[in-house]
């Protein structure tokens, strides 16, 4: 079962933004978190069903430090639609 704490961030780039506008979210999570999940997660803490949501798993990069190669941790995005007249009060911006 999903939590509130499976929601690692929301993004901030010039897309996402674009996107706020027009009520998609676009939201960072744990790579074992479902899309049914994340529609409860949505039910339960912010009281409203999304209307769609899409999902894009990313692999993290592989990066050098020092000379070492180390790896970034894997995540999955989401796209989330809001319903008209949704809004969730910490995204202020």
């Amino acid at each position: 079962m999903a939590d509130i704490t499976d929601i690692k961030s929301i993004l901030y780039t010039e897309k996402s933004l674009a996107l706020q506008e027009s009520g998609v979210l676009v939201v960072q999570t744990s790579p074992k978190v479902s899309k049914n999940q994340l529609k409860q997660v949505f039910k339960e803490y912010f009281g409203f069903t999304p209307v769609r949501i899409n999902s894009l798993k990313q692999s993290g990069k592989t990066k050098r430090f020092k000379g070492k190669e180390g790896k970034r941790a894997d995540y999955k995005k989401f796209y989330v639609k809001l319903p008209e007249g949704a809004k969730i009060d910490s995204l202020a911006v």
